[in-house]
């Protein structure tokens, strides 16, 4: 199959709808529902279901608006949350808002990019949000913020204390856990309702950007030549995005609902992506704090002589924890259920081969 541009990829999740058709229904249906960071791989998910469903009011906000998008019957706004004039336009006249713009990055180098995205673009939107009169905010958060350990040995839920010595190594679940605190800072008080949402890794297709799913293109080119120590937690992204709306309607102030699928070892989730995409699972495992004081060396070194790192040091330490949790209270609360983890492996591994491989194994 012939490689295909992120704009056709985006456009085969997402069907097009005339500009003309889209104009009548934005001035019939004035926009109630704000999808800040609607274009991301969470974020075109949510949209298309919102479309699906039927619903007419929706307004998506984005740093830059793709063909895709504009056609979907939906208003835009092209602007930034950091930026005070673009979240006033973005607010107006808004009822409710999906709150999904971030950054996924695992540089140091990007912390203070990620912290006055998440931390600082929330508090503005927030107070936006108050002063137009916005009842409902529903944030997306990360299950790191709460759920990492050691040693696997406790499966946290969202009464855990958060790991904040830990998670502060890393400056994406740092700018997260102070994301969340700004949020129930600045949206409060008396018919206000904010939802703290906390997925772990989503996988699924539609991940044109490879935000969550690069390891799973990094198995498939044969880039893994060790297994981690730890243990992960994933969820489709579709599932996620229907918990998503979900909350919407349900969640409850000030509370936090995980969104997982199943907690796995790193040898099971090889495992299993070995059996769909016939690649060897890797074998050789060394123990963690070698590991880790190996990968910072090397990459400190890379660094110093201003080369690309072979190895990702952040990424091999956090692989040794585990981010293990409960879903129970999104169940019971949200009527979270995720589908079969075999399912998201395999569409994420069909996607991941006909958009990144050329489509040929």
């Amino acid at each position: 199959m012939p490689k295909t541009t992120p704009k056709q990829r985006t456009a085969q999740i997402v069907p097009k709808k005339s500009t003309k058709k889209h104009a009548a229904i934005v001035k019939k249906f004035p926009p109630t529902t704000l999808i800040t960071g609607g274009t991301g791989f969470l974020g075109a998910h949510l949209v298309r279901q919102l479309v699906e469903s039927g619903a007419k009011d929706i307004r998506v906000m984005a740093t830059s608006i793709p063909e895709w998008l504009t056609g979907l019957g939906v208003d835009t706004v092209e602007g930034s949350v950091t930026n005070a004039d673009d979240t006033a336009r973005a607010v107006e006249g808004v009822t409710e808002i999906y709150h999904l713009a971030g950054k996924v990055s695992r540089e140091k180098d990007e912390a203070r990019e990620m912290y006055k995205l998440h931390v600082d673009g929330t508090r503005l939107l927030c107070d936006a949000a108050r002063q137009a009169g916005v009842k409902t905010i529903v944030l997306a958060s990360s299950s790191g913020t709460i759920a990492v350990t050691e040693k696997g040995d406790v499966t946290p839920d969202e009464r855990y204390p958060p790991p904040l010595d830990i998670i502060a190594r890393w400056p994406y679940y740092a700018s997260k856990a102070y994301q969340e605190m700004a949020a129930l800072e600045r949206f409060n008080g008396k018919g206000l309702r904010l939802v703290i949402m906390n997925p772990s890794l989503l996988l699924g297709p539609g991940d044109d950007r490879l935000s969550s799913t690069k390891v799973v293109l990094d198995f498939m080119a044969r880039k893994i030549h060790a297994v981690p120590n730890g243990g992960l937690n994933f969820v489709d992204v579709r599932d996620t995005a229907r918990a998503f709306q979900s909350a919407m309607k349900k969640g409850r102030h000030g509370e936090r609902y995980l969104l997982g699928a199943v907690n796995w070892t790193f040898v099971k989730f090889f495992d299993r992506l070995a059996r769909l995409t016939k690649v060897p699972s890797p074998r050789l495992a060394f123990p963690s704090g070698f590991a880790i004081a190996g990968a910072h060396v090397i990459d400190s070194l890379f660094r110093q002589w201003k080369f690309a790192s072979p190895v990702e040091a952040d990424t091999i330490e956090m692989a040794e924890y585990f981010w293990y949790f409960n879903n129970a209270k999104a169940r019971r609360e949200l009527g979270f259920t995720p589908r079969d983890p075999g399912d998201t492996l395999n569409d994420t591994v069909r996607y991941v081969k006909e958009n990144f491989l050329g489509g040929k194994w």
